[in-house]
């Protein structure tokens, strides 16, 4: 890990397209700008790691079964050409 000093106003520049700033200092935190391209994804690390537990745990689930919905369709269509005669 890099760990760098910064102050008030004081930037770094990741791979030339995010900027970080320190923008302002209190006693237990600090409050960053993070200028960056639209397409670049930024989370806080809680989020980003909620959404990867809850993508890995989607990716556990069975899938629904899905064979209702081909009879619903079916009764659907059934429906339509009735109505057409």
């Amino acid at each position: 890990m890099l760990v760098l000093s910064r102050k008030k106003n004081q930037s770094i520049v990741i791979n030339d397209e995010v900027e970080v700033t320190v923008m302002e200092i209190n006693a237990d935190s600090i409050k960053i700008g993070i200028n960056a391209p639209k397409n670049v994804i930024i989370h806080r690390k809680e989020v980003y790691d909620k959404i990867k537990k809850e993508m890995k745990d989607a990716a556990k689930s069975p899938l629904p079964k899905m064979s209702h919905l081909r009879d619903d369709l079916r009764e659907d269509l059934s429906d339509d050409k009735r109505e057409e005669e």
